[in-house]
């Protein structure tokens, strides 16, 4: 009997270590996520600043009355520059993915922080186009949606596995949409896009956040502590991707422009 109970005595302290290893891990994701999402919108916020100027010296476009892209803003949003700024986020996510097994989790962690820098640079602007209380109150309901979101992934018992492929070709979806509508410039495609896209992100932020609770659990025993490490990078990366492309969807969608 004392054998039985000392069994059991260890597999609930088992249960406990790893269950005390799941928080830890998703503060960490979480906390990642969120100095990313800091180094975005301060990296926009500074580089929207150095775009625009109101002294007609220092222009090189004007875009509205008193208002004048500097040398700066016009190679980041007239030039051929802003294709490269446009999709260097998408080529940057693509090679983190595939590097990231020959980075250390150091490393891994500081270029998600380079790509959050890159991010702001691409999304900058959004400061010129809609107005300041715009994006905080839209940034502000992002948060709460996602915030709801995400618990509901972590603590739900459902098995939402099964979502993963049906989201996965809605993504390559709007991603193809987004693309061909560059060219085309049709706000009909754009508005679709955006509200697709909204429900599309909402579903990956629970299934992501399950994801990452499955995973750590699934590979907790091995303790490899490297691996989880890059593991919860690459979680926080997903729950990033998925709440700034939420975002700039519901910003297209409700913004007020200037």
């Amino acid at each position: 009997m004392a054998d039985v109970n000392t069994i059991r005595s260890a597999a609930g302290s088992r249960a406990a270590q790893i269950d005390e290893g799941l928080r830890t891990h998703m503060n960490k994701v979480y906390g990642t996520m969120s100095v990313g999402m800091l180094i975005t919108f301060a990296a926009a916020w500074a580089i929207s600043g150095l775009a625009v100027t109101t002294d007609p010296a220092l222009a090189a476009a004007q875009i509205g009355p008193d208002q004048y892209l500097t040398s700066l803003g016009a190679a980041l949003y007239t030039s051929p520059l802003k294709w490269l700024v446009m999709f260097a986020p998408l080529i940057f996510v693509f090679g983190f993915t595939a590097g990231l097994n020959r980075m250390s989790a150091a490393t891994a962690q500081t270029v998600f922080y380079v790509f959050a820098a890159v991010m702001g640079v691409s999304i900058s602007s959004i400061f010129l186009v809609f107005t300041g209380y715009s994006i905080a109150q839209i940034f502000l309901v992002t948060s709460i949606a996602f915030a709801g979101l995400s618990l509901w992934g972590y603590t739900t018992k459902k098995d939402i596995s099964g979502w993963g492929s049906f989201l996965f070709m809605g993504l390559i979806g709007i991603i193809a949409a987004s693309i061909v509508n560059l060219f085309i410039g049709s706000p009909a495609i754009m508005f679709a896009v955006s509200a697709i896209g909204v429900l599309i992100f909402a579903g990956l932020t629970a299934y992501d956040t399950q994801n990452i609770k499955n995973t750590y659990l699934a590979h907790a025993h091995h303790g490899d502590q490297e691996w989880l490490r890059k593991s919860g990078i690459m979680g926080a990366l997903s729950l990033y991707l998925n709440f700034i492309n939420m975002f700039m969807m519901l910003l297209q969608l409700f913004g007020n422009r200037e």
